[in-house]
């Protein structure tokens, strides 16, 4: 018979870090949130990312999605070092020596409790230089409503910014499909900027995602 001591070990399972009941915190009596990392979180209500499309366009008009995408390169920047901290302080060991599963799971889960929708990633044209990443339920596309192009350009921006700090390359993100334009979903392609141009004139012209994916593993 196996003794129940025998199954008690000094390191204990860890359960999910970013889960909502967790790792949101604060007194919401006096409108503070903070997450259980200590660092204050800010809650962006939909009237509030309206305006800041309504304005922009005012502004700036089709460089909108230019100013958002270099906002999301700074803000993916500080999500990259606070994503890094707290992970490796809560596991117990630096990033690059997770598994590659548990840190896309670690990464959907974060993305989805800080209400950013759901985030999946397609790897089928790693091998080309090529990583695929759809999202769901943006509240960018959401406040963007409808559009004739692309909305989530800080979406796109965190992302390039992300993947290039822990990656170590400069990499750009374009997205292809968008939900403000009654798409599913809100496609993002991921590489090295020099590839990614013939994508970029693809969504200019109106072709399909897979159009696109077409003709950048072809060239």
């Amino acid at each position: 018979m196996i003794a129940v001591a025998d199954l008690i070990k000094d390191e204990h399972l860890l359960g999910n870090y970013f889960s909502p009941d967790a790792y949101i915190q604060g007194d919401f009596e006096i409108g503070t949130i903070e997450n259980r990392h200590g660092s204050r979180l800010i809650a962006m209500p939909q009237t509030l990312l309206k305006g800041i499309f309504a304005g922009l366009d005012r502004e700036v008009g089709q460089a909108s999605g230019v100013v958002l995408y270099n906002c999301g390169r700074w803000w993916g920047k500080n999500f990259y070092r606070r994503f890094l901290e707290e992970i490796s302080n809560y596991y117990g060991k630096p990033l690059v020596e997770m598994e590659t599963v548990e840190f896309l799971q670690c990464l959907k889960q974060c993305w989805k409790t800080h209400g950013w929708g759901k985030i999946e990633f397609d790897f089928a044209y790693y091998q080309q230089g090529f990583i695929v990443i759809t999202t769901l339920n943006s509240a960018f596309a959401e406040a963007a409503g409808s559009s004739s192009s692309p909305s989530c350009s800080a979406e796109a921006g965190i992302l390039s910014s992300f993947f290039s700090q822990l990656t170590g390359k400069n990499l750009q993100c374009v997205q292809t499909t968008c939900e403000s334009l009654g798409a599913d979903t809100n496609s993002f392609i991921l590489g090295l900027a020099d590839r990614l141009k013939s994508a970029e004139m693809g969504v200019d012209k109106g072709s399909s995602h897979q159009e696109i994916m077409d003709c950048l593993v072809n060239v």
